[in-house]
């Protein structure tokens, strides 16, 4: 008789695309999350936490007209008792529940509604370097308001959140800009067909990589890129090109500089000069408030998903160099980006719902603050108490809870206690400050040791004979005093 074939065991190793975080890099974004939330709780946002899971129908945006609607989100089709179900997905952003919340609570919600929300999103991408499938993002948005002052606080906001974590002014600029300026000037150029006006945003998107000259050639016959290859342009003559040169390169000297030459790009179209209106009313608001252009500026190249957007559009950008992967200088770029989108709701209610947010990227914003140095630093483990007795636990389970009592971060040693070289080890690869050591002669004349162990581990490296008498990395102190004696060698380590 055969014998049945084991099956394999599995593999332990992260699905492509995802990965785990440990102990440091979690309690950095918390702490990171926490001073955000601060900063939003402060300006009158209110926390949301949705479902991490929604319909097909309610999220939409990334989803084809096919049998199988799973391009872009994680998806599964949910069958009921008669075998009739519908599709399920994991959320790819915070924007899209929240316009299903609004829609369905709106009864019960305050208009307008300013909510906060954190946590993780899933998108059915390919990965990369540095792109996940998983990843987190921090949004506050403001829904039932079309006062472009919502729009003002938003940016607000967002400059107080990057200095309340640690980018400071200098480090960052938060760049505005206004869909219906692009608007405007699509209607000076003639173009009304969506799949040109589509090609000019992509075009317009490519400023930054081409500048003037190759916007010239893209929105003209096209032009050869650095590989050798041609790209066909969007097949427009000089003439109707030249709001869009005029529109990328309308920034100036100061704001008043800037509203005019945008005035003048958007010609007699009443939807530009509505935009440059909005534009002209935040950063009057913005200056009242005393965020001058070196936190917040007008920037019409921003264009940053004009497609989704109804109004302003702002992009916060750090402006500090760092070096790539091959050496080389680069500004660090953008960890924020939003605006107004007045259309979301009315999928599900028929009726425009006028809205405005932002949306931090959380993973971007950590590493930014490990480049400056804010974060990333050793992180201190908790005091061990060793177990010298097993049979004298409970006296350990007393001690580790007086410490803990005290306001400081303990653990008992729960391994096999029998080689005490392998706690102070344990101790080591916890990142321990200290040990707290209690044998049977300890406890006979009522004393404990503690040892210091980030001294320790210094004098063991750098010290001579001498200065190792001179800085005892171990104290012998009454039980009683147990910790008191911690908190000065803790105070003492910094």
């Amino acid at each position: 008789m055969a014998k049945d074939k084991k099956s394999p065991r599995p593999k332990a190793e992260t699905p492509k695309g995802f990965r785990d975080y440990f102990g440091a890099e979690v309690t950095e974004r918390a702490a990171m999350l926490s001073k955000i939330a601060g900063v939003y709780h402060r300006y009158g946002f209110e926390a949301l936490e949705s479902s991490a899971v929604e319909t097909v129908e309610a999220l939409g945006k990334f989803l084809p007209d096919v049998d199988r609607p799973n391009e872009g989100v994680f998806a599964w089709q949910e069958s009921d008792d008669e075998g009739k179900g519908g599709w399920l997905a994991l959320r790819y952003d915070l924007t899209a529940p929240l316009a299903r919340v609004y829609a369905q609570h709106r009864n019960d919600l305050p208009t307008p509604y300013r909510r906060y929300a954190m946590g993780p999103v899933w998108r059915n991408e390919k990965p990369g370097p540095g792109r996940f499938r998983q990843f987190y993002q921090c949004d506050a948005d403001t829904v039932g308001t079309a006062s472009v002052a919502a729009d003002a606080e938003i940016c607000a906001m967002l400059s107080d959140c990057l200095e309340e974590v640690g980018i400071p002014r200098g480090d960052y600029l938060i760049r505005v800009n206004n869909r219906k300026v692009l608007n405007g000037v699509l209607e000076a150029m003639g173009v009304s067909d969506e799949g040109q006006a589509a090609d000019v945003l992509r075009t317009i998107d490519k400023f930054d990589k081409v500048g003037e000259a190759g916007v010239r050639e893209l929105l003209g016959k096209g032009r050869l890129d650095a590989s050798g290859a041609y790209i066909d342009g969007v097949g427009l003559s000089e003439a109707q090109a030249e709001p869009v040169i005029a529109f990328l390169t309308s920034k100036a000297a100061d704001a008043a500089g800037t509203l005019a030459n945008l005035r003048a790009a958007v010609g007699g179209s009443a939807i530009g000069a509505e935009g440059v209106d909005e534009l002209e009313q935040i950063a009057g608001l913005l200056d009242a408030q005393g965020y001058d252009a070196g936190r917040i500026e007008l920037d019409p190249s921003v264009v940053r998903g004009l497609g989704y957007y109804t109004g302003p559009v702002f992009e916060a950008e750090l402006t500090f160099e760092i070096l790539d992967e091959k050496g080389r200088k680069r500004q660090f770029g953008s960890v924020a980006g939003g605006g107004r989108y007045d259309d979301l709701v009315k999928r599900f209610t028929g009726q425009s719902v006028p809205a405005t947010g932002i949306s931090i990227g959380v993973d971007r914003l950590l590493a930014a603050l490990r480049e400056k140095g804010r974060i990333g630093g050793t992180v201190q483990g908790p005091v061990v108490v060793t177990v010298m007795d097993r049979d004298r636990m409970a006296d350990y389970m007393t001690m580790v809870s007086e410490i803990r009592n005290a306001g400081i971060r303990a653990e008992i040693y729960l391994g096999n206690p029998k080689n005490f070289g392998n706690q102070l080890k344990y101790a080591d690869k916890r990142g321990s400050p200290a040990a707290v050591i209690e044998g049977g002669d300890e406890k006979e004349r009522g004393v404990v040791q503690i040892k210091d162990l980030i001294l320790g581990a210094q004098i063991a490296e750098n010290a001579t004979l001498e200065e190792w008498k001179e800085r005892p990395s171990q104290f012998e102190v009454p039980r009683g005093e147990m910790v008191a004696k911690l908190k000065e060698i803790l105070a003492g380590q910094g």
